[in-house]
């Protein structure tokens, strides 16, 4: 089963670029790490000759230190200029997104960052090709598409909960011991070790999406080692599972109203209008174009999703509507299958496999679905396109889960910190905008310093604003902290 919509990657669209670590070496940091030029994968070519990548150990229960380990790996590009503050440690979101894929491609949008730092990213335990978790094969997540994720029977309910519980097993299966050592806490304590052996005495951070969960994370844990840390597109801390799924709807909703008002419809009739259709391909699946492929509800719901990332991709989504109207799904079947990395191959990614692993130890929370049907009529409430979908979801995500979760919201209060900016965007789907003002009250007085972007959008760095990037740019690159509260329009 695909998740609906969590926390995504700030690119969820992009086509990105895959690296590893080859052999050979180049100059060791103070940890030892052997960086070397990095690899082509069965997913894309090598990087340029500007990035090195690295392996790192560390431990795989950090209770205990000198236990075993795993491998965590990383890639960086050495600052330009002479005037070097450090590194700059990317994390992309997901959870589940691989940051040595991703950095590569992002770093066109953070070139000024790069005269005065090292860009650094890695890929998180449990992802990618840092002991990535793969749950399910190819053919078995696509059998899983005809799975209803808004079951109207109790047939169709009870085939939901037994995939989720089918794969919480591969899950299982699959990362073996790891399952319950992938957490965020588990993340943010690798990320000071990977402070430390790049030398680093402050920890210089740029935190995107769920990005924004572990940076608080750390500077709950470190509050003295914080350096210069933003956090843009900011899941709300103070949100349990329920709490998320809530905002997620409100979040999408209201940047579907958005779009629909760009195109000159009343929010509320185009909104109706969508939920009709949406509940007629429940009922019956949409030719596509390609054998053996129909577009189901989730798939289509999937794919209207994608294009409210960012106000770009809006016309793509009118397009895509308007053929469904026509009966063909073969528009918003490409779309979904963007957001779940599926190639032309057949081929999908396994970033909601992590995302799931991780999120469910981090989690306590396990709605029944009898809470769920409760709750149901409010989720429809918020929002009558997207919110049965998320409503569903929260009592199928973790079912059958093998391991328990640590906690209900996670803790980023970090008393003594450096000062964190966190950057909030109006507009933004997946991340509500509240969320930006829970996170910096949470971090502490003097800690949390609010930045807002009147945009749309999952983010709001590098999304068109000069007066968000050039506040973040000297924030980072000088240490220039802007007023709390400061707007920009």
């Amino acid at each position: 089963m695909t998740r609906f919509a969590r926390w995504a990657a700030l690119a969820v669209a992009s086509a990105l670029l895959a690296a590893g670590c080859s052999g050979g070496s180049s100059d060791d940091d103070k940890g030892g790490l052997s960086w070397g030029r990095c690899k082509t994968t069965a997913d894309g070519p090598a990087p340029s000759s500007d990035w090195q990548c690295a392996t790192l150990k560390v431990p795989l229960d950090w209770s205990k230190p000198d236990g075993e380990t795993i491998g965590l790996a990383l890639i960086r590009a050495k600052a330009r200029g002479g005037d070097r503050v450090g590194s700059l440690l990317f994390n992309f979101g997901g959870p589940g997104a691989s940051g040595v894929s991703m950095m590569p491609s992002y770093a066109p949008t953070v070139s000024r960052l790069r005269e005065r730092y090292d860009l650094v990213s890695w890929d998180p335990r449990g992802v990618g090709a840092s002991e990535g978790v793969r749950c399910r094969g190819d053919k078995e997540i696509q059998a899983a598409e005809s799975v209803d994720v808004t079951p109207d029977t109790p047939a169709e309910e009870k085939a939901y909960f037994q995939d989720a519980a089918d794969f919480a097993k591969g899950c299982r299966k699959d990362a073996g011991k790891l399952m319950a050592h992938v957490s965020t806490a588990d993340s943010a304590r690798d990320m000071d070790r990977i402070r430390e052996v790049l030398g680093d005495e402050k920890m210089h951070y740029f935190g995107i999406s769920y990005g924004t969960e572990l940076g608080g994370t750390y500077a709950h844990l470190f509050p003295k080692k914080v350096g210069r840390m933003t956090l843009d597109a900011v899941v709300d801390p103070g949100a349990d599972a329920v709490g998320h799924a809530k905002n997620q709807a409100r979040g999408f909703q209201r940047a579907l109203n958005g779009y629909l008002e760009s195109t000159g419809q009343d929010p509320a009739e185009g909104s109706r209008k969508i939920a009709d259709l949406l509940r007629r391909i429940d009922t019956r699946p949409l030719p596509t174009g390609t054998p053996g492929r129909k577009l189901t509800q989730t798939l289509a719901a999937t794919g209207i999703i994608l294009p409210l990332y960012s106000k770009d991709s809006w016309p793509t989504l009118t397009s895509a509507l308007d053929a469904a109207e026509r009966g063909d799904g073969s528009e918003l079947l490409a779309l979904a299958d963007g957001y779940n990395e599926r190639d032309s191959s057949g081929r999908y990614g396994t970033t909601t496999h992590a995302q799931r692993v991780i999120s469910c130890l981090d989690d306590r929370q396990r709605p029944t679905a009898a809470t769920t049907r409760k709750l149901l009529p409010e989720f429809e409430k918020i929002s009558p396109v997207f919110g049965t979908f998320l409503g569903w979801d929260t009592a199928g995500w973790c079912h059958d889960w093998p391991v328990p979760g640590q906690h209900d919201t996670p803790e980023v209060s970090a008393p003594g910190a450096a000062p964190v900016l966190v950057v909030g965007n109006t507009g933004d789907p997946a991340t509500p905008y509240e969320g930006a003002r829970r996170m910096a009250d949470e971090l502490g007085k003097g800690v949390g310093v609010m930045l807002t972007w009147r945009g749309e959008g999952h983010g709001a760095y590098g999304s068109g604003s000069d007066c968000v990037d050039s506040t973040v740019d000297a924030y980072l690159l000088d240490g220039s902290v802007p007023k709390d509260g400061k707007v920009c329009s």
